[in-house]
């Protein structure tokens, strides 16, 4: 992929995985999201969200470091999770970071102990990572990622609460993916992130910054339960 200042062994697995020309989105927010700054990553189904998620996180992380997550993705459901931890596996052959995923049919305290061994990349649902969060008090001193897949249907399922609380005293990046933009997504990332850039690739969106408004609407709190 021809990416400005591309990891190497991130590269090489692309590569080896035929992804030899990095798509709009990938090409777009790159460097932006290398940065570290706050965005929301407006895109159609099968347009290459979770590539871009998982390629980033690597690009950034690159390593095993210490023991508490560094990159922390809420995804919608369980599917969603296997999904993105074997592309993990794919795109991070070549790097040693430790990946786990965390759903609402786990084994709560197997989750609490395989996380307290160490891990770089943390995935889960939002009702799985509520409850760890809440209970087993885990370091967030290390966090650089925050991301949120599918926020649109996450936001839709009225899991508001639930990722604010999350996220919660966190200072860290925020990233949102969306397959479509809504008054309710920027209402919520008025309230959690700073000035974030949004990138519009649908067919009648385009590329932009700008400062949400304070939102005059109040959301509803009402905790999501997965179907």
């Amino acid at each position: 992929m021809k990416l400005k200042k591309i990891n190497s062994n991130l590269q090489k697995a692309l590569i080896e995985n035929e992804l030899t020309e990095a798509n709009d989105i990938q090409q777009e927010t790159f460097s932006l999201i290398k940065s570290g700054a706050d965005c929301i990553v407006i895109a159609p189904a099968k347009s290459g969200k979770t590539t871009t998620i998982v390629l980033n996180v690597i690009q950034r992380l690159e390593k095993e470091f210490q023991e508490s997550p560094r990159a922390l993705i809420i995804v919608s459901n369980k599917d969603k999770l296997i999904e993105m931890k074997q592309m993990f596996e794919k795109f991070g052959n070549y790097t040693d970071l430790r990946v786990y995923g965390v759903h609402d049919k786990g084994d709560t305290e197997f989750d609490k102990n395989h996380i307290s061994l160490g891990i770089d990349v943390l995935i889960g649902t939002p009702n799985r990572l509520n409850d760890l969060f809440s209970t087993a008090g885990f370091d967030v001193n290390q966090l650089k990622m925050f991301i949120v897949e599918d926020a649109d249907e996450l936001l839709r399922q009225r899991y508001d609460t639930k990722i604010s609380r999350i996220g919660e005293n966190i200072k860290t990046q925020r990233i949102f993916f969306s397959e479509s933009d809504s008054e309710r997504l920027e209402i919520f990332a008025d309230r959690v992130m700073i000035e974030p850039t949004w990138f519009d690739f649908t067919d009648d969106g385009e590329e932009e910054e700008f400062e949400e408004e304070d939102g005059d609407e109040d959301e509803d709190e009402n905790d999501g339960e997965e179907e």
